[in-house]
């Protein structure tokens, strides 16, 4: 048997081989098993085939309900009313079909299914339903007939990313307003999306796409896997946004929950016709013990069809360009991780795996690149599963990259644990870089996570209850000094060190005041801390200005060096007691002083002999720095008979306290 390039690359692994070997051979049986000697993509087109369709004859209708003995709609059609005319009819494994007059029923109008089982009933929501909409009324959940008579056409037909290195910009559409409301796909596409474009970043990540009942759940909950959340707007006005996005250069990628589903039974596929396992597991693995939800049943093929369909669905439909796959610790072990401490590689493979789970995201990758070559897929996976982000011919799972979910939480327990004084340079840098060489990741100081309610941001995490007073020009305080300064800091560091990718959460990059907390009685349902005060960015008197500034100039820089993810990273200079390191990445020189009580005139290390020109500096005034170094002068370095024959000399540069610069090397 050929051995896999995982275990070859990685001596380590040797002792697992069988189960990485078994995982690589299951999914290749199961990919055989639903597609046969075709591709998955030909195989997932659950979406074209069930659910509500025009034809050119009128309606057809299909559901998967094995369990149940008659389905009927009724809608505004009918006047809600149970109606032999619009019952649909078992056509074999458990499918339900039904067709009906073009007069049947009308584009916007409202239904629901009647779904009857032996000795019950209920009414459902199609599991393929591709428009949910809520009566603010009653705050009940029913599909809507969603077939317009012009559809969207999209103007950018064939976009390919450019995304080297991949920069996100991570989202979510209700709170993208300064209202104290829910955001709409067209607002944000009018007044957020060129902010993004202006800050340079190549890749929208959106947050709480699927329908989900409850706003507050930041779209975890699902309930309709196919219907883009109407709360936000209607189909064309997401297409419109991501077309947009298209033709500004930048991909649109979604956070796609297939981990886990709303445990809502009128709103969702909770007991869907009459049992607790058709989509998902029964007995006492059907709930997740931690988060109030029910969890896929991977191995049913049906479930595959369902996902696999799914995935297809918003990259074919929506022609989004990949997915952020939620909760994937969860996914791949029974336990769902939790109570787990994942402290070596036996703790992957001792029969905690979740094999089924495994095989799904391993076909959902293959298939998300057949259907499109230039997806981007990213795992949120903080176990840290070897070959995660490997492709699936090699041993891995297909994931082009994994969320470095190890460097956030690195920064917290730096900020709430250990003075400043005790930061280690040296090892700030080993955090950033500590990863699998051959898996991509996607780098972040602080994503939505670290801004829900409960937790805090870093900016307000640094100056705390000072932010509120503080933040305007001419009335700064020393902890406002020091929260901006190490602020652009982590941010530079976590960035200029990706190997993959680097995100920031919509507003952070300004040091957004605050947590965000959705509506809830709690709060009085109040939207005053759902929402981006773009007002505080804007305005010139507030140092948010400047902070939003460093954020646009270091993306700029990153983004503008094409391939830079892919230079490895060479440690120049690194002493404990100074609180100082600096390292190199291609013509680049990133120099960075911790020391919050020292700055150090005429600081050397070594570096390749030449000129350099500083290209960024956190101390800059247009940053909201104090401006102690004069980036217009050139630094050449010094000789060292030492070093003659190995093109090395001395930079010599000032390093004011708590600053970092980037310098380019220009002979």
């Amino acid at each position: 048997m050929k051995t896999l390039h995982l275990i070859k690359s990685d001596p380590y692994l040797q002792p697992y081989a069988d189960a990485i070997n078994g995982r690589y051979h299951y999914a290749k049986y199961v990919m055989k098993a639903l597609a046969g000697d075709g591709k998955l993509k030909d195989f997932a087109n659950g979406h074209m085939y069930f659910g509500l369709h025009r034809t050119k004859d009128g309606w057809v209708f299909r559901e998967w309900a094995p369990n149940a003995t008659a389905i009927y709609l009724k809608g505004d059609f009918n006047g809600w009313q149970k109606d032999e005319r619009y019952r649909v009819f078992p056509d074999g494994n458990g499918i339900f079909e039904g067709f009906f007059p073009a007069d049947a029923m009308r584009h916007g109008q409202l239904y629901k299914l009647l779904v009857e089982w032996q000795g019950g009933y209920g009414e459902r929501i199609p599991s393929y339903a591709n428009r949910v909409v809520q009566d603010e009324g009653t705050k009940i959940f029913s599909a809507q007939v969603w077939a317009p008579e012009k559809p969207f056409v999209f103007k950018v037909k064939r976009f390919k990313p450019n995304t080297e290195p991949l920069l996100i910009y991570e989202c979510h559409i209700g709170m993208g307003t300064n209202e104290e409301k829910v955001g709409t796909y067209d607002e944000f596409r009018r007044n957020v999306l060129p902010r993004v474009k202006e800050l340079g970043y190549n890749c929208l990540q959106i947050m709480a796409i699927q329908e989900h009942p409850y706003y507050g759940s930041f779209g975890y909950h699902v309930s309709n896997f196919f219907a883009a959340s109407s709360r936000f707007g209607t189909p064309e006005e997401l297409k419109q946004l991501i077309d947009e996005a298209h033709g500004m250069g930048i991909a649109v990628i979604m956070d796609l929950v297939h981990s886990h589903a709303v445990k809502n039974e009128l709103e969702g596929l909770g007991n869907f016709d009459g049992t607790p396992y058709q989509y998902f597991h029964a007995g006492g693995r059907r709930e997740h013990p931690a988060w109030d939800s029910l969890c896929f049943d991977y191995a049913k093929h049906e479930v595959l069809h369902f996902l696999l369909s799914n995935c297809k669905f918003w990259l074919t439909e929506y022609n989004f360009d990949g997915f952020r796959f939620d909760g994937v610790t969860s996914m791949i072990y029974r336990s769902h991780g939790l109570g787990e401490d994942f402290n070596g590689y036996g703790s992957y493979y001792n029969l905690n795996e979740d094999g089924d789970a495994i095989c799904y995201l391993t076909l959902a990758n293959q298939l998300i690149h057949e259907v499109k070559p230039h997806a981007i897929t990213i795992a949120e996976e903080m176990s840290g599963m070897p070959g995660l982000a490997c492709p699936f011919k090699d041993g891995g799972m297909g994931f082009d990259y994994r969320l470095a979910m190890g460097i956030p939480d690195f920064w917290i327990k730096m900020i709430k644990e250990v003075k400043d004084e005790d930061w280690k340079a040296g090892h700030i840098l080993w955090e950033m870089t500590n990863r699998r060489a051959d898996e991509k990741t996607v780098s972040y100081a602080e994503s939505h996570d670290q801004a829900l309610v409960g937790d805090k941001t870093i900016i307000f995490r640094l100056v705390d209850a000072e932010m509120y007073w503080h933040m305007q020009h001419g009335d700064s305080t020393y902890m406002v000094d020091r929260g901006m300064a190490l602020h652009k800091m982590i941010r530079l560091v976590t960035c200029s060190t990706i190997n993959g990718g680097y995100l920031n959460f919509m507003g952070n990059e300004f040091g957004h005041p605050e947590w965000i907390d959705f509506p809830r009685e709690g709060n009085g349902w109040s939207y005053k801390y759902a929402r981006r005060q773009w007002e505080l960015v804007d305005n010139e008197n507030f140092y948010y200005h400047e902070l939003g500034g460093f954020d646009k100039a270091m993306i700029h820089l990153i983004g503008g060096i094409e391939g830079f993810e892919k230079l490895p990273v060479v440690n120049l200079w690194d002493k404990e007691g100074d609180q100082v390191v600096a390292y190199m990445r291609g013509e680049y020189v990133f120099v960075f002083n911790w020391n919050g009580q020292q700055s150090f005139p005429d600081y050397g290390f070594l570096a390749p002999s030449g000129k350099y020109e500083v290209v960024l500096n956190t101390d800059a005034k247009e940053f909201a720095g104090f401006g102690l170094s004069d980036d217009s002068v050139l630094h050449f370095t010094q000789g060292d008979p030492l070093y003659d024959g190995e093109g090395k000399g001395w930079l010599r540069l000032y390093l004011p306290a708590r600053s970092a610069m980037v310098l380019k090397k220009v002979d």
